[in-house]
């Protein structure tokens, strides 16, 4: 059933008040803003007549001719204001005529507040009066509040001009940066270049590194050899990986199940337990009815000195050839904290190295230095190669199974700006704390490495970048060795535009897209492959934001961010309709021939009537298998008493989940025909 119904609310309810007789739902009315306030409408305005503008002609003994009106505003220490006011709600250009001389060959960075938001530009030194837009911003139906605050200031203003924002097409690329890549992910990279800017897909990073741990009844019985749990179950063992407890017992560490689930020996409480990988993807097919289109996966446990198999290959495999999904996967690889904990032979065989996992980091605080990971001879540059080579058996596997992967190494480069562009000095970890030139060389080792020397093709390969400035732009290695881009969301308790004080930030972050897209110069797509809140269907589309696909980090542990299922992250009630809208991909809308049809397939319509694993179908009231208007005429017969409903079909009616149908159910269901909401909603009782 198409979700996209071009019908109206008010239509339906003179339609089934009519077939029903009677006025029993309620009317839905427009809500009117009488208040005035004076704004400006679009169009191009002298500063120097905003409330706060003095009228300079001169900054002191500097002259800036060729000024319009009577003069131009300087941005000293009072703010300037004024209001704009538009028909719809949208994004919208500001640009100024400005000039900026105060340090020579300096930028000095401006802000205006939006509604109360500040957004900042760095105006670079401008000594003659020059057009600079200040990016595209979201302004809200009617009255909108801007100042030029004087944060840093000392900028002169001659005019202002807002206008509606004008986007390009979306272009990226379908050939991959690796000329050699394998027909599987030509195919994988030329399907997501096709829905780039149509639509976006859905994500979901899962947990690695042990988390999300289940104990278990399964302990190991010495004298039979044997893993047993308490209802007298029996599990194979996995031969040739035997350990010794601490009293010098001998236990296997691995046992599986008829399916092959495989369980791990937990030395501190003598049972068996495995790692619920699944959970955050299963929490979101029990809300929403759909399992994401692509899964994250950390090869962390990939490690010199503690590695560790954590399975991660064989659920990537499974994941692509079995579900038949997308895999991305980031690399969190760590280094010595204290590199006189690793030594190396003359020939740069390893002789010394921890397995204390608590040695290690993939922070900055490491004397490991960066840079000689490209100097034969060094510690840090064996270190690394044994890293790439433990990481290339891995992909390895990938490849072998016919599984392309989106990877994201060395992520998160810039981390927070710098003091000065692409320094370094914001870096989150070790791999960029040295600088952009660095992280860039760092890049192109791992690229030559994987794909020359281990003959890895397998890979679309996805980079970070951020926003803070122009300069975040000093961070993109460059267009023969990234395939795509993508920035980071964390931004859930700060920086909402959307006109909202309470909830999640479902912002869709439209100006770092556009900024990425400009990075780039519009010739790699455009990703969210982290995020915390995800943007919210009406934003994408209000903001014109397409992200490739957006990927929410998983839950923690307890105490930790519930960054899928916490109410504080996610509205339920937002999910659901995204992942049920035709414009965000599910995993049952991939194609069948992703790998093998160069992604020339379109993705199918998912069906908008959701199944009750009961067996019934939602709003499906009269049950005659699709939810449309004589659902609503047959409930509302219902509660005026002219006709009785079975109990399957007050299920079907039920659609809030109260305990009883009612009018609001009839309502809901008649949302859900023209788009509005999806079913089943939730409770209000």
């Amino acid at each position: 059933m198409k979700k996209s119904i071009k019908k109206t609310v008010s239509a339906l309810l003179a339609l089934t008040m009519c077939a029903a007789g009677t006025g029993l739902l309620p009317v839905i009315a427009e809500e009117t803003d009488t208040a005035t306030v004076k704004a400006l409408p679009l169009g191009t305005y002298e500063v120097e007549t905003f409330e706060g503008a003095d009228v300079w002609t001169s900054i002191y003994e500097n002259q800036l001719p060729g000024y319009s009106g009577e003069g131009f505003a300087y941005l000293t220490a009072s703010p300037i204001s004024f209001n704009v006011e538009v028909e719809t709600e949208g994004m919208y250009e500001i640009s100024f005529r400005a000039a900026q001389i105060l340090g020579a060959g300096e930028a000095r960075m401006q802000t205006i507040s939006v509604n109360g938001i500040d957004y900042s530009y760095n105006m670079p030194y401008l000594t003659e009066w020059t057009d600079v837009s200040f990016g595209v911003f979201r302004l809200k139906a009617g009255v909108n509040e801007l100042t030029l605050k004087p944060i840093y200031g000392y900028a002169a203003y001659d005019t202002v001009t807002i206008q509606e924002a004008v986007f390009p097409e979306l272009k990226g690329t379908a050939e991959p940066c690796d000329p050699k890549a394998t027909p599987e992910a030509k195919s994988l990279l030329k399907y997501l270049n096709s829905v780039y800017g149509k639509n976006t897909l859905s994500g979901q990073q899962e947990i690695y590194g042990g988390g999300h741990n289940v104990q278990t009844s399964i302990r190991y019985d010495a004298s039979t050899d044997t893993c047993v749990d308490g209802d007298g179950k029996t599990y194979q063992i996995v031969e040739g990986d035997y350990g010794t407890d601490d009293q010098g017992n001998k236990f296997p560490w691995h046992c599986v199940d008829e399916n092959g689930f495989d369980y791990t020996y937990n030395t501190q409480n003598h049972n068996y337990a495995y790692n619920d990988y699944d959970q955050e993807c299963r929490y979101l097919y029990e809300l929403t009815g759909h399992y994401p289109a692509i899964r994250g996966f950390d090869f962390n446990t990939h490690s010199p000195g503690f590695a560790w198999e954590d399975g991660v290959t064989d659920r990537m495999i499974d994941w692509a050839k079995n579900k038949n999904g997308i895999c991305t996967a980031s690399w969190h690889v760590t280094v010595p904290k204290d590199m006189s904990e690793f030594e190396v032979d003359e020939n740069g065989n390893i002789t010394k190295i921890s397995n204390d996992w608590q040695a290690y980091t993939y922070d900055t605080q490491t004397d490991f230095v960066t840079a000689n990971c490209l100097v034969e001879g060094t510690k840090e540059y064996y270190f690394f190669r044994e890293a790439m080579k433990l990481l290339a058996a891995e992909l390895q596997k990938l490849q072998d199974a016919g599984v392309p992967v989106l990877f994201r190494p060395l992520h998160e480069a810039e981390g927070n700006s710098g003091e000065k562009p692409g320094d370094g000095k914001g870096a989150w970890f070790w791999w960029s704390k040295e600088g952009a030139e660095v992280y860039h060389q760092l890049w192109k080792l791992l690229y030559t490495t994987l794909t020359e020397e281990y003959g890895l093709h397998n890979i679309i390969w996805e980079q970070n970048l951020y926003a803070w400035s122009e300069a975040s732009a000093l961070w993109y290695t460059g267009d023969e060795w990234v395939d795509i881009v993508g920035f980071d969301k964390y931004n859930t308790q700060y920086n909402r535009h959307d006109g909202k004080t309470t909830g999640p930030n479902e912002d869709a972050e439209s100006k770092i897209f556009w900024s990425q897209v400009g990075y780039v110069d519009n010739k790699k797509m455009v990703s969210m492959p982290e995020n915390d809140s995800i943007p919210s269907l009406e934003n994408m589309e209000i903001e014109n934001a397409k992200w490739l696909y957006f990927c929410t980090w998983y839950d923690g542990e307890a105490g930790a961010p519930q960054f899928i299922s916490g109410a504080e992250y996610q509205n339920p009630e937002t999910l659901k309709t995204l992942f049920n809208s035709d414009f965000c991909i599910t995993l049952d809308e991939l194609p069948e021939d992703l790998y093998t049809g160069a992604g020339e397939s379109t993705p199918t319509e998912k069906d908008s009537e959701p199944e009750n694993p009961d067996g019934f179908t939602y709003g499906d009231v009269d049950e005659s298998g699709k939810v449309d208007i004589l659902d609503v005429i047959t409930l509302n017969r219902n509660l005026l008493g002219k006709e009785n409903l079975t109990a399957s079909q007050k299920k079907a009616a039920d659609v809030d989940n109260s305990g009883k149908p009612d009018a609001a159910d009839s309502l809901n269901i008649m949302k859900f025909i023209v788009g509005l909401t999806t079913l089943p909603v939730a409770s209000s009782k």
